[in-house]
């Protein structure tokens, strides 16, 4: 077996019948001995509960647990209630995000980028956390400039990062030009690759087209020309995510964190294939 860490990402799930599920989502994946699940924290706030829940119950389970916390739209106060609270779940790694505004909301709050959230957390609680933040290797869909984004990056990490997971994307030079760029900025955190299974092309491609992400041409047309043939569509996902895994590999990524919709059976079949977990 491969020893390349992964790692699994979920959303809180909103009903009962959706935690119950989850909860053998985790039991699936754990047979790949992941470093940490972590789980998404709606804008302005807006799943804090039901996050806290979710970790909770991962941490219960025996596997440790990572949250996201975005912080615009938040203050201090705010940041350090919920800090303190997953303190008491003895959580010490966590995934600072800026995040979205509600929709409605006019105010960024005390924090605008999520460096000062990361500086916030270094000041006020030491060293004792694990902080991820977020890397795009496309650039921010909001950034214009890339000169800029990648600026941003290593502004992050130098308040005090301990290392990133991308933005999914299917185009593995942008990830390798990613890393070269901002090593020569003085960079050294491990920078570990977002991958996104291809569970339904036409949801992961109006994720793309929201977010600056490129699709090559190629798996587009093949893609599309699948049309409703669910099969065929599943398996040439797997094999372009596999592939794109192993060019990763090959390169030297850090780790893999995959980003899962609640769902096991296509990352366990990735991770399967490159020898990251033992075959059925």
């Amino acid at each position: 077996m491969s020893t390349t860490p992964v790692s699994f990402e979920f959303f809180p799930p909103n009903t009962p019948v959706g935690a119950d599920k989850l909860r053998t989502v985790v039991q699936d994946l754990a047979a790949v001995k992941p470093e940490f699940f972590s789980v998404t924290y709606g804008a302005g706030g807006t799943t804090r509960e039901r996050t806290l829940e979710t970790v909770k119950a991962i941490a219960a389970m025996g596997h440790e647990a990572a949250p996201h916390l975005s912080c615009v739209g938040s203050t201090e106060a705010n940041i350090a209630e919920i800090l303190a609270t997953y303190r008491q779940q003895g959580i010490r790694r966590i995934v600072a995000l800026r995040g979205d505004l509600p929709s409605g909301t006019a105010t960024a709050g005390e924090f605008r980028y999520a460096s000062e959230l990361v500086e916030f957390i270094r000041r006020t609680q030491g060293d004792d956390w694990f902080i991820e933040v977020a890397a795009y290797p496309e650039y921010h869909p909001q950034q214009r400039y890339a000169r800029r984004d990648l600026e941003h990056f290593a502004h992050k990490v130098r308040a005090g990062a301990n290392s990133a997971i991308t933005q999914f994307f299917f185009n593995p030079d942008a990830y390798f030009h990613f890393v070269d760029e901002v090593h020569k900025l003085g960079v050294r955190v491990p920078i570990v690759p977002g991958i996104m299974p291809i569970h339904n092309y036409a949801r992961i491609a109006q994720f793309a087209a929201r977010d600056g992400i490129e699709i090559p041409r190629w798996v587009a047309l093949k893609m599309e020309g699948f049309m409703d043939d669910a099969a065929s569509v599943r398996a040439f996902g797997v094999e372009v995510v596999t592939r794109l895994c192993e060019r990763l590999i090959a390169g030297g990524a850090p780790a893999l964190h995959f980003y899962t919709l609640n769902q096991s059976a296509l990352s366990l079949e990735i991770c399967r294939k490159l020898g990251l977990a033992q075959a059925d």
